[in-house]
């Protein structure tokens, strides 16, 4: 698909690869035998891209987010992040990951909480103040600094979680379905919100999501994958503009993108039949 002139120009701004899977597999061992959780799987991430996983649970959304971070081992090919293997990325702090539940300590305000990276990481009281001043702000929450998480919503927990990924600056943020828990309403404003933030500040965005609007809505690139083992079956290049307004999703150009994205669902599982 071509791309509009909007994502265009922040495309050929967005040339640096930070994110490089090159036949990349992942098996599993375990006591009823290997499950090949991620096979094959070509992709380049660039600088500023908002790309979307989606496929059917278990088909290695979440393992190849959790490759990026770290978190599990490719058992082939190969894998770089910000030009460094994942352990050298995470070892430099290169990114920031929020997962499916907020994570928050109860007994900590959300100012607590979302300063709890920057104490591990021996900043100054100074600039943690600075900081969680700054990130509470570019998610809202001014104000909720000495709430308790039990005191806020589901949303404006994951909001909090947000703040808490993007407090030290990592140019990298790592989503793992996080608003997949919410009602349709918290869960399309949060969406817009999530937007804005990544206009204002340029993250490289991978987020794992199970909804098609969803995908659409957010990204620059859609990254369909098949069920288990899980491959790509469809690269999806974004033709909506920068700017985009919820009633989008009823436009010609958003719906003929969730049909691809479904047709790319729809194939996966054809060729594992």
């Amino acid at each position: 698909m071509a791309m509009t002139d909007a994502t265009t120009a922040r495309a050929e701004g967005a040339s640096a690869a930070v994110i490089e899977a090159k036949g990349l597999n992942l098996t599993f061992e375990t006591n009823d035998g290997p499950v090949h959780a991620l096979k094959d799987v070509d992709l380049t991430i660039r600088k500023g891209e908002f790309v979307s996983f989606i496929g059917p649970s278990g088909c290695g959304k979440t393992t190849f987010l959790r490759t990026i971070a770290d978190l599990e081992s490719p058992t082939g090919g190969t894998l770089s992040v910000n030009g460094m293997t994942p352990e050298e990325a995470r070892k430099a702090r290169a990114y920031g990951y929020v997962f499916q539940a907020a994570g928050l300590y109860p007994w900590r305000t959300i100012e607590a909480n979302v300063r709890l990276p920057l104490e591990i990481m021996g900043y100054s009281r100074q600039d943690q103040s600075a900081r969680v001043r700054e990130v509470l702000e570019l998610v809202e929450l001014s104000g909720f600094e000495k709430k308790f998480p039990w005191q806020l919503s589901g949303g404006m927990q994951q909001r909090a979680s947000i703040a808490r990924a993007l407090a030290f600056d990592a140019d990298i943020l790592l989503m793992d379905e996080p608003f997949g828990a919410l009602d349709e309403i918290v869960r399309d404003r949060l969406n817009e919100e999530l937007l804005k933030l990544w206009a204002r500040t340029h993250k490289t965005i991978g987020f794992v999501t199970h909804s098609i609007p969803e995908a659409v809505y957010l990204s620059t690139k859609i990254v369909v994958m098949s069920p288990r083992p899980g491959r790509i079956t469809d690269v999806i290049e974004s033709t909506l503009p920068a700017e985009r307004p919820l009633d989008i999703r009823d436009s010609p150009e958003f719906i003929a993108i969730a049909h691809r994205v479904r047709e790319g669902l729809r194939a996966g599982y054809e060729d594992n039949v």
